[in-house]
C-alpha cells in the first residue's frame, strides 16, 4: 500500500546543505529517483531529498545499469557523476542531447550534430575520450565535426513554451539488451518533417517509427524523449501533434506498431519502474511534478515537484 504525506526536507549533498532552502515532496514507497528542478539535479529516495549540482545549468539525469552513476548534460554537454553527487567530470564537449548508458556502463550514447549537418547519435566511454559516431551510419567513417562553441551574449529572450522545448528535445535511449538506440530524427528526416528513429548499433541500419508531415502520417508535431521497457519489447515517448492534441505519452511496440497513450494530457518524459508502472513529468498545483503512474489502472501518484526523471531500478 502506498502511503502518501507532505513533508519538507531540506536540500543536502555533496558533502552537506547546500543553501538554506527547502522545497515540499511527497514521501511514498516508490521508486528511487532523480530529476530537474530549476535547473537543479536532485535525487529523492522517497523520504528525503538530495541536491546533487551546485549550479543550475543541468539537465537530463540519466541513472547508470548499477545506480552507481548519473549521467546528464552540464551547460548542455554532456557529464557523469556519482549517484550522490560527488566526482563530476566531462565526457564529452560537443553541444548534446540527453545521454543513455549502455547497459553495460561502460559507453554513454548521446546526441549531437553529424557529419551531415543534421542530428546525429554518438557513443563515447563513460571514462571520456574521443566520441564515435553510431547514426547515420554513413558518418562512420568521416572525420568528426568540429566542436562549436556559443559565445554568451546575454540577450535576454522570452521563455519557451513546453512545446517549443520538447520540439528539439534530443535525448537518446539506449535498448535492455545494447543492440539499439532510440533517438529523435534519422535518415526519416529526408522525407518527413519530424521523426522517432530505432537504430541498430552493429550495422547502422534505422527504422523510423513515428513520423510527422512529409508524406508521413499526414500531421505535424513530433515524438521525443524516447525510453525502453525493461524486456525490450515496448518503447514510450513523448508526442505532440499540431491538430490541437496536447502533448502527452505514446507507448508502442518497437515497430511502432500497437501504439496508444498513457497517462493524461500534458504529461510527458516518462521512464518505466518495471513493466507495470510508469514514472513521468505531470502537471500538479500549478507545477512540474515527478509523477508515478500505475499503467494498468492509470492511479497517479504524485512524488516530488520537478521534471525530467529517471528511476534507480
Amino acid at each position: 500500500m502506498t502511503i502518501t504525506r507532505a513533508v519538507t526536507v531540506a536540500l543536502a549533498g555533496f558533502g552537506g546543505l547546500i543553501g538554506a532552502s527547502a522545497a515540499t515532496a511527497a514521501t511514498t514507497d516508490g521508486p528511487t529517483v532523480a530529476y530537474v528542478r530549476d535547473g537543479v539535479i536532485y535525487s529523492s529516495d522517497g523520504t528525503r531529498e538530495v541536491r546533487l549540482t551546485e549550479d543550475e545549468v543541468n539537465g537530463r539525469p540519466r541513472f547508470s545499469p548499477d545506480g552507481a552513476r548519473l549521467a546528464y548534460l552540464h551547460n548542455g554537454t554532456v557529464w557523469i557523476m556519482n549517484a550522490d553527487g560527488s566526482g563530476k567530470r566531462q565526457v564529452s564537449d560537443r553541444t548534446a542531447g540527453g545521454p543513455s548508458f549502455s547497459p553495460d556502463g561502460s559507453w554513454i550514447a548521446y546526441a549531437a550534430l553529424s557529419c551531415t549537418g543534421g542530428p546525429g547519435v554518438y557513443r563515447v566511454s563513460a571514462e571520456g575520450g574521443v566520441s564515435e559516431v553510431l547514426f547515420p551510419a554513413s558518418c562512420r567513417d568521416q572525420a568528426l565535426p568540429e566542436v562549436a562553441y556559443v559565445m554568451d551574449t546575454a540577450v535576454e529572450e522570452p521563455a519557451p513554451s513546453l512545446v517549443d522545448r520538447l520540439r528539439t528535445d534530443d535525448a537518446v535511449a539506449w535498448s535492455p539488451d545494447g543492440t539499439r538506440i532510440a533517438f529523435r530524427g534519422g535518415e526519416c528526416e529526408s522525407i518527413a518533417d519530424n521523426c522517432l528513429s530505432i537504430g541498430t548499433v552493429a550495422t547502422g541500419h534505422e527504422r523510423a517509427i513515428d513520423v510527422y508531415g512529409g508524406g508521413g502520417n499526414g500531421t505535424s508535431g513530433f515524438g521525443v524523449v524516447p525510453a525502453w521497457r525493461a524486456d525490450g519489447k515496448k518503447v514510450a515517448w513523448t508526442t505532440y501533434t499540431t491538430d490541437g492534441t496536447a502533448v502527452g505519452v505514446t507507448e508502442a511496440d518497437t515497430t511502432g506498431a500497437n501504439r496508444h497513450r498513457v497517462g493524461a494530457a500534458d504529461d510527458r518524459e516518462m521512464v518505466y519502474a518495471g513493466a507495470r508502472t510508469g514514472v513521468l513529468t505531470a502537471a500538479h498545483q500549478g507545477h512540474s511534478w515527478v509523477t508515478q503512474v500505475n499503467l494498468v489502472t492509470g492511479k497517479r501518484t504524485p512524488l516530488v515537484r520537478g521534471s525530467q526523471p529517471t528511476v534507480l531500478l
